[in-house]
């Protein structure tokens, strides 16, 4: 085995063990060596407008969503028979992307193996997926199954052959793109993969290790900050910015790591206000003037307390960033309810007239392009 490839596996190792923030001793503290996971997602609704990720965002709503006159990700009316799922896919800049899409179920077609099926290079599917994006899975490969283990909050899925057929340089990507489509999905939070019937212990091509099954503590689109050892941080996932060829904004995620914290969710947030290292690919959804006052944990919630000294009661604040906060808190608490306060002010509403008094749900979809 190569030194390249013994870095990759140790790389996805480091970050499959990385701590995450736990309740008891601490929601924001270091002292718990858990998994990173989702977060719990499967009894999510909207009950604002503010919890609609737009900028390419989505009105959340059930994923088994198939009454007539349903909101869609645009906003649209979902026609019956229809399901949105939100699949991950390569956007024009390399990255990893979730696009939010709208599918018919046969009788007997889960939503898991449809979604994976939309990520196939040069399937069936692939006129459906909007301009700028490229399914990741490697050409005909077929999805033979997903079974999905209720009570382990596991999907088990078997591809054919032909997902073995990828450049090394894809493996990671491919590993993300699953693993973060799936556990999107209600009640999903691990995945396994296996191949013609066999269960894989590491990916085909490069050898990542698939020792233990996959939760989004693999993260997606990976970097390490300047200076950082990874066997020694924290990974924050946050929300940054980009346009399609179509000048549609869209929402990307990219789990950075940082020195270790005593404060994640603190910390998670002023990386958000720090901005994307790639200034190319991706812009930034902060202003470097905001600042980060609190974040605390309540029963079922996150407040977070924002200063921004230009700030007056009642104006309205960016609404692609204020849902970036929403949507990197929940991914980095497990809380899947945000609370904003600006300057101590409860009154906060975002320039889409989306109101933050109470607390919002994170999206179940995001990124609904219409082209």
């Amino acid at each position: 085995m190569t030194h390249y490839r013994v870095l990759r596996k140790a790389a996805l190792a480091g970050v499959l063990a990385l701590p995450i923030l736990t309740a008891g001793c601490g929601l924001f503290s270091e002292q718990a060596s858990q998994q990173i996971d989702p977060p719990q997602n499967a009894e999510q609704t909207s009950s604002t407008g503010a919890a609609n990720a737009t900028g390419g965002a989505a009105t959340a709503a059930q994923n088994d969503t198939t009454a007539g006159q349903s909101a869609d990700a645009g906003g649209e009316a979902v026609a019956e028979g229809q399901t949105q799922m939100t699949v991950y896919l390569r956007d024009q800049n390399q990255l990893l992307a979730p696009v939010t899409v709208l599918a018919t179920l046969g009788a007997e077609e889960s939503a898991g193996k449809r979604a994976l099926e939309l990520m196939v290079q040069g399937g069936a599917n692939e006129s459906e997926l909007p301009s700028g994006f490229e399914a990741v899975l490697p050409a005909g490969t077929a999805v033979n199954s997903v079974e999905v283990i209720a009570d382990q909050k596991k999907a088990v899925v078997d591809f054919s052959k032909a997902f073995g057929n990828y450049a090394a340089t894809d493996e990671r990507r491919i590993v993300e793109a699953v693993t973060w489509t799936l556990t999107s999905l209600p009640g999903i939070e691990k995945v396994e993969l296996s191949m013609d019937g066999v269960k894989l212990g590491e990916m085909p091509v490069d050898g990542l290790p698939l020792d233990e099954a996959l939760t989004r503590a693999v993260g997606i689109n990976l970097e390490t900050a300047e200076g950082v050892d990874y066997s020694q941080s924290t990974p924050v996932t946050l929300y940054f910015s980009s346009v399609t060829p179509n000048d549609e904004p869209y929402y990307v995620p990219v789990t950075r790591l940082i020195n270790r914290t005593d404060n994640k969710a603190k910390a998670a947030i002023q990386q958000l206000i720090a901005g994307p290292s790639d200034l190319k690919s991706l812009t930034p959804v902060a202003t470097p003037d905001i600042q980060v006052q609190d974040v605390k944990k309540e029963k079922d919630y996150v407040t977070i307390d924002l200063k921004d000294e230009a700030y007056q009661d009642g104006q309205a604040m960016p609404a692609q960033m204020l849902k970036a906060v929403v949507l990197a808190l929940a991914e980095n608490t497990g809380y899947a309810k945000v609370k904003i306060t600006v300057n101590g002010s409860a009154s906060v509403i975002d320039t889409e007239n989306n109101s933050y008094s109470e607390p919002v749900d994170k999206p179940l979809y995001v990124n609904a392009i219409k082209s």
